[in-house]
């Protein structure tokens, strides 16, 4: 069933029909590009499209408009991905014929021999954008279209007028006019980008001003003006998706009937009602994971909520009222942008709770140059860490290390289609005196629960004390720190020095130190290989007759357990 979503708009119709044209020109000019991308936080490849569109774009910048639609099964969410769908996006996905994204459309126009899918129908794939594109650029219009618009921060409205002047007749008596608002600079999870979960997401689709398929041109004939101002009420939301007002842009496009765009324009607003000329806003410091670290790098986002552009601001920032530092950070915000500076590593004295205090120099406004967070010291453990992890569905996306304060990766381990659904492994390790940092990872960019299998993680010392809980919907990937004082936990003195060799080994596992231990080997599917019991110091298992592969050992003694892996070869 297909979600709707509603959203808060106001529009208004004035004037369908003008005699006075002051945005577009009346002399003839060439189609302009409206390219509609079917996309998706899952799918893999959309970030490719995404490039293509943006090349053509850069390429042809007044003349190409991109308009990005989150629509189908890889726009759905999983875990704490955002939800970018839009009520409008799967009528306009559906009416393309796409057979696969990511898609797109140029001009909602059929090109054919060139079709995703079915001949007749107006997606496109990727590698047929470029010549499309640049086939409509080389053909007249009978129809110029413009756009202008005012966006008040203060009323949280934005006033779009519209023109469309035709310098020859139209092929259909009624056409439509569309007003798309779209938004930029939106970071979130993105499968295939490479950047986890501050991929960048523009152009993004978010409402249709003028309704699903526009409204209606009476007059198409030559010589003939279509004027209209619609005034639409900014959301603070879609989906639970923040709208940030500086990064709006109109992107607007004729059709006949439903399909074939003649042409379109597009514009960001002119932004009014700001009181101050020079205003920067302290935003926010961004959250701070606990650590065990004596210094950290402050990421702070700032907006420019003043008339004029800002080219550069000078921050001082301190950790819990130490020596401050400064930095000045150079670029450019035009009214109502915003930016995320991450600032240079500052030193500090860790305690049990932490504060950065963030301020900016002094402008027209003072009382929002300052912020300030606080963040926690890692939680304190023992040296012995057992690490419980349950695999989902699809356990070759997942991975997991530890590293030290150095970097250095202690331990690690990844997993294949092989392993098996829903199985369960225990680990146990000893680390020394440091701050170590755990790390999970997911290819797709679900975690490992909930929509493909219940799996999940759970780190904690041999004391009970819990560094991680039990949680699965992680999406890309989660890090975490602890401070290990190098100490073994209780009772696990007897697993401390275990061993296993030859490893990799053909015949014959000698496994030492194990005296009165229990030992289970399994295989990558989780099954039992072997159980030996009540065990001297130095025991032999005879593996000669396990396939080759990787079997996991799991040893346990006086309630204490350590998993160990090794390989046999033939």
């Amino acid at each position: 069933m297909k979600k709707k979503i509603t959203l808060a708009v106001l529009f208004s119709f004035v004037g369908i029909c003008a005699f006075a044209q002051t945005i577009v020109s009346t002399n003839p000019e060439n189609r302009k590009v409206i390219l509609e991308e079917f996309t998706g936080v899952n799918c893999t490849f959309c970030p490719d499209g995404h490039a293509i569109a943006q090349a053509l774009q850069d390429n042809n910048p007044d003349n190409i408009f991109l308009v990005n639609i989150h629509s189908g099964g890889y726009a759905t969410p999983n875990g704490n991905q955002p939800d970018f769908r839009t009520q409008w996006g799967e009528a306009i996905d559906d009416q393309s014929g796409l057979a696969g994204y990511p898609a797109g459309t140029i001009n909602r126009q059929n090109f054919p021999g060139q079709e995703q899918g079915n001949a007749g129908t107006t997606a496109l794939g990727r590698g047929a954008w470029a010549s499309a594109a640049s086939t409509v650029l080389d053909q007249g219009s009978y129809v110029n279209v413009g756009v202008q618009a005012v966006l008040n921060v203060q009323t949280n409205t934005m006033v779009i007028d519209v023109e469309a002047y035709y310098t020859g007749n139209s092929p259909e008596a009624t056409n439509k006019f569309n007003v798309a608002i779209l938004q930029n600079n939106t970071l979130g999870a993105q499968v295939g980008g490479n950047m986890g979960d501050n991929y960048n997401h523009m152009h993004r689709l978010i409402d249709m001003v003028t309704g699903q398929w526009g409204v209606d041109i009476t007059n198409t004939t030559a010589g003939s003006l279509y004027s209209n101002q619609f005034t639409y009420s900014i959301p603070a939301d879609n989906n639970g998706v923040a709208i940030e007002i500086g990064e709006l842009e109109v992107v607007v496009f004729v059709t006949e009937t439903t399909q074939l765009i003649p042409s379109g324009s597009g514009t960001y607003p002119t932004i009014t009602g700001l009181d101050n000329a020079n205003d920067v806003n302290l935003r926010s410091i961004a959250d701070v994971e606990a650590t065990c670290a004596s210094s950290v790098s402050p990421s702070i986002n700032i907006q420019n909520l003043g008339q004029n552009e800002i080219t550069s601001v000078d921050i001082a920032y301190d950790v819990n009222g130490g020596t401050p530092q400064t930095y000045t950070w150079t670029g450019s915000l035009t009214s109502l942008q915003s930016t995320d500076i991450e600032l240079p590593e500052i030193d500090f004295t860790p305690q049990a709770t932490n504060t950065i205090n963030a301020s900016v120099g002094n402008d027209d406004l003072n009382d929002n140059n300052q912020t300030s967070t606080s963040f926690d010291g890692a939680t304190q453990t023992a040296g012995t860490i057992d690490l419980t992890i349950t695999t989902d569905n699809y356990p070759e996306e997942f991975s997991w290390e530890f590293r030290d304060s150095a970097g250095t990766v202690l331990e690690s381990e990844s997993y294949n289609s092989n392993t098996g659904d829903g199985v369960t492994f225990e680990y146990s390790f000893n680390f020394d005196d440091d701050c170590i940092t755990f790390s999970a990872f997911d290819s797709y960019g679900d975690g490992i629960c909930c929509a493909y299998g219940e799996g999940g993680i759970e780190l904690k010392d041999a004391n009970g004390v819990v560094v991680y809980p039990y949680n699965g919907d992680y999406g890309s990937g989660f890090s975490v720190q602890f401070d290990s004082d190098g100490v073994l936990g209780l009772g696990d003195n007897s697993l401390a020095t275990v061993n296993l060799y030859p490893n990799p080994t053909s015949d014959v596992l000698t496994v030492s130190n194990v005296e009165n231990a229990t030992i289970e080997i399994y295989n990558i599917l989780g099954q039992v290989m072997t159980i030996k019991t009540n065990m001297s110091n130095q025991e032999t298992i005879d593996v000669s007759g396990f396939a080759a592969g990787a079997y996991m050992a799991k040893i346990s003694n006086a309630g204490v357990t350590t998993t160990k892996k090794f390989v046999v070869i033939k």
